[in-house]
C-alpha cells in the first residue's frame, strides 16, 4: 500500500514540475514580448485548477497514508493555491489577469512564485523517491526472510 502511495505521489510530482516549467517558461516569455498578456493569462489560467487538485493530491495521499511530516510540508502550498484561486477579484479574468499582470510587479512576483513551487516539487519528489526506495527495499527484505 506505501509503495503505491509513493509511487503514485511520484508521477503526481513529475506533472506538478512540468506545471512550473511550463509556468516559468510562459512567464519569460510574457517578459520578453513574445506573447501578449491576453495569450499568457488565458494559456496560465488554463492550468491553474488541475494544479490545485495535483497539489491537493499529493497533501491527500499523505493524509491518509499517515505520513505527517510530508503532509505538513505540502499542506501550505495546497492551501496557497487554494487561497489564490479563491481570492480572484471580481471581472478578473483569472489568477492570471491581462490587465494587471504589468501593475505593481506581478509579473515578477508570478515568475518567483513559478520559481519556488518548482524548488519545492523537485525537492519532494526526491523525498517521495527516498520513501519509495525505503518502503520498496523493506518490503522485499522481509520477503526473503
Amino acid at each position: 500500500m506505501e509503495a503505491a502511495v509513493f509511487i503514485l505521489s511520484l508521477v503526481d510530482c513529475c506533472a506538478l514540475i512540468f506545471l512550473a516549467v511550463y509556468f516559468i517558461i510562459t512567464l519569460s516569455d510574457l517578459e520578453c514580448d513574445y506573447i501578449n498578456a491576453r495569450a499568457c493569462c488565458s494559456k496560465l489560467n488554463r492550468w491553474v485548477v488541475p494544479e490545485m487538485v495535483g497539489q491537493s493530491l499529493a497533501t491527500v495521499l499523505m493524509l491518509v497514508s499517515l505520513h505527517w511530516f510530508v503532509f505538513l510540508l505540502n499542506l501550505p502550498v495546497a492551501a496557497w493555491n487554494m487561497y489564490r484561486y479563491l481570492m480572484v477579484p471580481m471581472g478578473n479574468m483569472g489568477v492570471f489577469d491581462p490587465t494587471e499582470i504589468h501593475n505593481r510587479g506581478q509579473l515578477k512576483s508570478h515568475m518567483k512564485e513559478s520559481m519556488i513551487k518548482l524548488g519545492f516539487h523537485l525537492l519532494c519528489f526526491f523525498i517521495y523517491l527516498y520513501r519509495y526506495d525505503a518502503v520498496h527495499w523493506c518490503l522485499e527484505f522481509h520477503m526473503q526472510v
